[in-house]
């Protein structure tokens, strides 16, 4: 079993003008989602879990700015990453991966008794 990760970035919170700077983004919607390579549901799709979240962008110092047309998900991304923590990323991903294992070695069913 290997696990998988994909950010979603894509949604930005922007202030119109800032610093004289246009389009200054302030807040990410994320979603962080893992996907097991190797299991799959009932539907025989690969099993996944998601966690969802918003980030606060530090924009006191625009120094660095980069122009809203030249951004890239990659560059949200790692600006997310960083303002969350190395660390409450690794808790995150072993979160996702927990429930992934529940998912596949589940510790608990629950059933109906028929009448």
């Amino acid at each position: 079993m290997a696990i998988g990760y994909a950010w979603d970035v894509s949604t930005v919170d922007t202030y119109p003008t800032k610093s004289s700077k246009s389009d200054v983004i302030y807040n990410v919607h994320w979603k962080l989602t893992a996907t097991d390579d190797t299991n799959k549901d009932a539907s025989n799709v690969n099993i996944s879990e998601t966690v969802y979240g918003s980030q606060v962008l530090d924009t006191s110092d625009l120094s660095s700015f980069k122009a809203f047309a030249d951004v890239t998900a990659s560059d949200v991304q790692g600006w997310v990453e960083t303002a969350i923590g190395s660390d409450e990323v690794t808790a995150m991903k072993t979160g996702l991966d927990g429930k992934i294992v529940k998912i596949i070695t589940p510790t608990s069913v629950q059933k109906t008794i028929g009448s």
